[in-house]
């Protein structure tokens, strides 16, 4: 028997419905805002990822060359794909452009749990705005499609400038094991570096950043910064909007990446792996050929928001199933297509059970049976049965669709 790849998942079809609902609700709230979707290719020329990330990122990508010798991979994120759609085809529309996005993304790196080498993002990017106004729409955005999927989440904001303020007294390379000690916030680590070149004085800034959560307290750190007026702006947006946040200045991850404000979400229920959207604002147009253009998006790891959320209802509970006579088939079929118009999830039996054998099947997968013999076909009547309380009326067939209709909603 063949299985499927390491590191990948079938989905059936009660758990594909819930993912549709939630992708659907998170497409509602982005064309709410003014976003479009778009659609890029699955796999991009390898140097679309390696002119931002370095050649060390082709281990952790599916790579390869294709039958004209040509470099490829299949997509590990979907930003820089966005961003070269971009300068391809829209550097001359009128900005801001507001997009977002929802696919597959592939990554090889060892499968565990909660972390799969096929996963989907569902983003946005608003292209060709530098201000704190567009950086607040952006984290409302991506609150708000957090918020539509029902799940509990913690959103913290911070801006690098502040970080890299801290951080530019160090040489480059020492930069670099910083950011990486702070982004897996081994605070142990870091001390015990920062004291072997002498640095005790920034070790304490840093660490008086981790714990700083108001804008007094972050100020008192960083002092005087020309950021300084952008951060109280942006919180006063995002104040007046009324969504809860917290100001986390000490947020270090994507500091090669992102040029100032930042932001992430966190799931309850997760455990270690419960980081659910990333994003910020950054340049990377000019990278592909493009003028410099600043932008601010975000990624949400939808698979961790589907753990997030748990077992969603089934699809049987807006179900209904036709079981028929021979003498009802004619008009049991009628009956089904009137249902279907009406936006009614309905099966027929096509296996030529009997009415018994039919309405056994009906008690597993349904929520409502409809019974149709001889008689409801004479009076073109319908009975309907609820399969979870056991009750049953008679209705004319106008009303009985009706009725069908509200109890599936």
């Amino acid at each position: 028997m063949i299985q499927r790849p390491r590191g990948t998942r079938d989905f059936l079809p009660d758990e594909m419905e819930a993912r549709r609902a939630v992708e659907g609700d998170m497409r509602t709230k982005a064309r709410q805002y003014g976003y479009r979707e778009v659609c890029t290719p699955e796999f991009e020329e390898l140097e679309l990822f390696t002119l931002r990330s370095g050649e060390g990122i082709v281990s952790e990508m599916y790579a390869f060359q294709d039958k004209g010798g040509r470099w490829v991979s299949l997509r590990p994120e979907m930003t820089a794909a966005v961003l070269r759609l971009y300068v391809n085809e829209a550097r001359v529309w009128p900005k801001p452009i507001r997009w977002f996005y929802f696919g597959d993304c592939f990554r090889y790196e060892r499968p565990q749990k909660g972390r799969y080498r096929q996963f989907w993002q569902f983003g946005a990017e608003l292209i060709g705005a530098d201000t704190a106004a567009a950086d607040a729409e952006v984290i409302l955005l991506a609150h708000d499609l957090l918020s539509s999927t029902g799940i509990q989440f913690d959103l913290q904001v911070g801006h690098l400038a502040l970080m890299r303020h801290i951080l530019s007294p160090l040489p480059d390379e020492s930069r670099r094991q910083v950011r990486a000690l702070l982004d897996k916030r081994d605070m142990a680590g870091l001390s015990r570096f920062l004291s072997e070149g002498d640095y005790g004085l920034m070790e304490d800034q840093l660490t008086a950043l981790s714990e700083a959560h108001t804008l007094e307290d972050i100020f008192a750190v960083t002092g005087d910064h020309p950021e300084n007026e952008r951060l109280i702006e942006l919180c006063s947006l995002l104040d007046a909007a009324g969504i809860d946040y917290t100001l986390n200045p000490a947020i270090s991850r994507g500091l090669d990446y992102y040029t100032g404000v930042v932001f992430e979400a966190f799931a309850e229920g997760l455990g270690a792996e419960n980081q659910i959207l990333g994003g910020g604002s950054y340049r990377l147009a000019h990278l592909f050929g493009g003028d410099d253009t600043p932008s601010c998006g975000f990624a949400i790891g939808f698979d961790r928001v589907m753990v997030a959320l748990g077992d969603r209802e089934p699809s049987s509970a807006r179900r209904v199933v036709v079981a028929s006579t021979p003498a009802g088939r004619l008009f049991a079929t009628e009956v089904a297509r009137l249902l279907r118009r009406a936006g009614v999830i309905t099966e027929m039996d096509v296996t030529g059970r009997s009415l018994s054998a039919q309405m056994a099947h009906a008690s597993k997968t349904a929520a409502f049976a409809v019974i149709i013999g001889q008689e409801e076909a004479q009076k073109r009547s319908i009975t309907i049965k609820d399969l979870s309380r056991g009750m049953q009326q008679t209705l004319p067939l106008d009303e009985a669709v009706r009725e069908l209709f509200s109890g599936t909603r």
